[in-house]
C-alpha cells in the first residue's frame, strides 16, 4: 500500500511539474528541452504490462486417478475333495492355462481301494436280486398249488367227504404261500434298493476319483500358486491356484469425490504403470459410494489382456471427461472473487475489469465462454495493483497462447 501511495504522489508531482513546464514552454521556447525531458519522465511512469490475445484452442478436461492393477476376474482354484495329498504339479506362476487343463494331481490309491470294494458290493447286489427273483418264482408256484388244493377241497368239504381240519390246513397253507410271495417280492425290492445305493456310491467315487485331477475352470494366467507336492489339499486353506481369467487386467483406482461426479462408464482412459505407458483403457465401473473417512471414490478401468502389466503394481490414469473448442486465455489472466471470475481487458492502453464465464481448463489454459471476444487483448498476469481505468504500456501481444492445442 505504501508503495502505491508513493507512486501516486510521484505521478501527481510529475503531472504538476509537467503543467508548470508546459506554461513556461508556451511563454519561452527555450524551455523546449526541459519539457521533452519531463514528457519522457511521465512516459516512464506508466507501467509496462505483458498482455495476451484471446485465441481459439481445443480443451480436453481430464481427471487424474491412481491405484493398483488387479485382475478383472480372479478365479480361486481349490480342491473339490478334502484330505488328499498332492502328488504332482503341472503349472507354475505366470503359466498360461486353458479351460480343463490339469494343474495338479492328488493321490488316488485310497479311492481306488474304495472303488474295488464298491465293485464287490455291486456284484453282491446283482446276486441278491437274482436270488430274490428266484424266490418269487418259487413262492408264486407254491401259492398257486396251495390255492388249487384249497379250491378242490371246497366242494369236498360241502359234500362231507373232507374233514374240517383238513380243509383248514389247506386254507392255512394257501394263505402262507401268498404271504411268502409278498415276502419274496419285498426281498427283491430290498435287493434293488441296495443295488441303487451301491450305484450311488459308485457315482460318488467316480466323481471323487475324477477330481483327484485339479483342473483350470477357465482360460487365463496363473498369478499365484500355493500348492506344494506332499501337502494335504483342503478347501478350508488358501486356494491352491489363483488365475487371472482370460488374462484381463484392470486398474482399481481412487478418485476424489469432487471429480467422481465427472466420471462416467465408457469414458476413455490412458494408464501409465511400471514398464508400460499410455495404455488405453475405458471406465467399466464407477462406485456409487464415497469413503466417508478419505472422501475418495473408486473407479475400475478395464485394460484388456496385457501380459506386460503386473498385478499389484501401482498405476496412474487420466480419464478424458470432457472436450470442447473455444476462446482460450492463460489461467494467470483470470482472477476469482466472491462475485465470480474476471479478466482485465486492455482497450486504448486502458485497463477495463470485465466479468467472464469460464468453462473447461486444460493445462495452463482456461476456456472463456462469455465476456471476452476473439483477439481481445487482456493482461497476461492479472493482479490487484491494476485497477479499472489505469493507463498501461502493453507489450506486444503473445500470439502463441498455445499453438500445441489449437
Amino acid at each position: 500500500m505504501n508503495r502505491k501511495l508513493i507512486s501516486a504522489f510521484a505521478m501527481l508531482a510529475l503531472a504538476g511539474g509537467y503543467y508548470a513546464y508546459k506554461n513556461m514552454y508556451d511563454a519561452n521556447p527555450a524551455s523546449k528541452t526541459t519539457a521533452s525531458v519531463t514528457g519522457a519522465i511521465l512516459a516512464d511512469a506508466v507501467p509496462m504490462i505483458s498482455v495476451v490475445k484471446a485465441r481459439q484452442a481445443a480443451f480436453h478436461e481430464t481427471v487424474l486417478v491412481s491405484g493398483s492393477l488387479v485382475a478383472r476376474e480372479e478365479i480361486l482354484v481349490a480342491p473339490e475333495i478334502e484330505g488328499l495329498r498332492v502328488v504332482e504339479l503341472f503349472t507354475d506362476e505366470g503359466s498360461t492355462v486353458k479351460k480343463g487343463q490339469v494343474l495338479a494331481r492328488l493321490v488316488s490309491e485310497q479311492l481306488d481301494a474304495q472303488m474295488a470294494q464298491n465293485d464287490a458290493a455291486a456284484a453282491r447286489t446283482v446276486a441278491a436280486i437274482a436270488q430274490a427273483e428266484s424266490a418269487i418264482v418259487q413262492a408264486e408256484a407254491r401259492a398257486k398249488e396251495a390255492t388249487a388244493q384249497l379250491e378242490r377241497a371246497e366242494p369236498l368239504r360241502k359234500s362231507g367227504y373232507l374233514s374240517g381240519s383238513t380243509f383248514d390246513a389247506r386254507e392255512s397253507a394257501a394263505s402262507t404261500a401268498k404271504s411268502q410271495v409278498i415276502a419274496a417280492r419285498d426281498g427283491l425290492k430290498s435287493a434293488a434298493a441296495e443295488k441303487a445305493q451301491v450305484e450311488a456310491q459308485r457315482r460318488e467315487l467316480n466323481w471323487r476319483r475324477s477330481n483327484t485331477e485339479v483342473k483350470a475352470p477357465a482360460d487365463g494366467v496363473i498369478s499365484r500358486r500355493v500348492a506344494r507336492i506332499g501337502a494335504m489339499a483342503s478347501a478350508a486353506n488358501e486356494p491352491m491356484f489363483r488365475i487371472i481369467a482370460n488374462s484381463e487386467v484392470e486398474l482399481d483406482a481412487e478418485v476424489v469425490e469432487t471429480d467422481l461426479v465427472k466420471v462416467r462408464q465408457g469414458q476413455k482412459v490412458l494408464v501409465s504403470a511400471a514398464g508400460a505407458s499410455d495404455v488405453p483403457g475405458s471406465v467399466r465401473i464407477v462406485s456409487p459410494e464415497v469413503d466417508k473417512t478419505t472422501r475418495l471414490g473408486r473407479v475400475r478401468v478395464f485394460l484388456g489382456s496385457r501380459p506386460d502389466l503386473k498385478i499389484g503394481a501401482f498405476a496412474r490414469g487420466e480419464i478424458a471427461t470432457n472436450e470442447s473448442r473455444g476462446i482460450a486465455l492463460p489461467a494467470t489472466a483470470v482472477t476469482y472473487g466472491l462475485d465470480g471470475a474476471h479478466v482485465q481487458v486492455v482497450k486504448n492502453d486502458t485497463v477495463q475489469r470485465r466479468a467472464v464465464k469460464t468453462g473447461l481448463a486444460s493445462g495452463d489454459l482456461v476456456e472463456i465462454l462469455e465476456g471476452v471476444s476473439l483477439d481481445d487483448v487482456v493482461v497476461a498476469r492479472a493482479g490487484t495493483f491494476l485497477r479499472d481505468g489505469d493507463k498501461i504500456r502493453p507489450t506486444e501481444p503473445d500470439n502463441k497462447v498455445s499453438e500445441a492445442q489449437k
